[in-house]
């Protein structure tokens, strides 16, 4: 627990998030509303931001980075509060939508982000997506995958239902157990191990059991008018977009994407397991305009990055 701080959190010894597969990028941190923050910022050039969602943290991206830095791009991975190496509020109520897209707008701010391509998936959808209607002049272009926008007026599935009422009533949410169980091949225990490594405690999994309780389930709950009013915005946007989903997802099903551009990964679920596999190579479909000039990812990019 933190000492004298403004908010009750749980600081993750770094030691404990040493040593995971294939992830060794530096944390750099900044202090944002009495928490520290955590984030990788990797590579030069044009900025792509990597935005995850619940449970998982920027672990998540650990595949996708080296290929899209190593094309010549600034890949950006903040660690929500809440999340991996940020610390994490112990009281549920401190979570919300609002603040949440405050904190990660900031980090934009700071490192003076501009130019960037923005990539979302779960709970990054509506953080960073709102992000992108709001920073306009941070965010150019977009990578959607597997998330969506929550009006109040979306129907949600029995399998997101059911989710739910598990985070609701599970004090010591077992994250590994939810990332193994949304993935359509087993990803190994050491891999499982590093999603469950940020959270000793029950006290620091807050985050995590109240992203799925943010979620409005009415119009006029928090969120909502946030939500619409996004949504609105985005139906005349014209900035280039990538949408990418998994046809097997039974949180979101494809239909939440059908409006939009929309690549089907085959046989993949929620978990990104599928989906980093083929990001990489599902960019080079899409021109990222770098001073004037079209650049693409290798064609080998998306190898072996199950």
């Amino acid at each position: 627990m933190l000492p004298g701080g403004m908010v009750d959190a749980v600081r993750t010894d770094e030691q404990t998030l040493e040593g995971l597969p294939d992830f060794a990028f530096a944390a750099n941190y900044r202090e944002v509303d009495g928490l520290r923050l955590a984030h990788i910022d990797e590579g030069d050039g044009a900025p792509v931001v990597f935005v995850h969602g619940e449970p998982t943290w920027s672990f998540l991206w650990r595949k996708v980075i080296p290929p899209v830095r190593d094309a010549g791009f600034r890949c950006i991975a903040p660690d929500l509060a809440g999340f991996g190496r940020s610390d994490k509020p112990t009281d549920i109520g401190w979570y919300s939508y609002d603040r949440h897209t405050e904190q990660t707008a900031s980090l934009l701010e700071d490192l003076d982000v501009r130019g960037a391509t923005i990539v979302v998936h779960d709970w990054g959808g509506p953080i960073g997506l709102r992000l992108a209607v709001e920073h306009p002049e941070r965010i150019e272009r977009i990578v959607i995958l597997d998330t969506g926008l929550f009006t109040g007026r979306q129907r949600m599935t029995d399998a997101w239902t059911a989710f739910r009422d598990f985070v609701e009533r599970t004090e010591d949410l077992p994250v590994g157990f939810l990332v193994r169980g949304a993935c359509k091949n087993d990803p190994g225990d050491e891999v499982i191990a590093a999603y469950d490594a940020p959270f000793p405690d029950a006290a620091s999994k807050a985050g995590a059991r109240a992203f799925p309780l943010m979620i409005p389930r009415e119009p006029g709950e928090p969120g909502a008018a946030a939500g619409q009013r996004v949504q609105d915005a985005l139906k005349d946007d014209e900035r280039p977009t990538l949408i990418l989903w998994a046809d097997s997802d039974p949180i979101l099903p494809p239909h939440v994407g059908e409006r939009g551009r929309l690549e089907v990964l085959r046989s993949a679920r929620h978990e990104l397991r599928a989906a980093l596999a083929a990001l990489a190579a599902a960019c080079r479909s899409m021109l990222w305009a770098v001073r004037g000039r079209a650049r693409r990812l290798p064609e080998n990019a998306a190898s072996n990055t199950s």
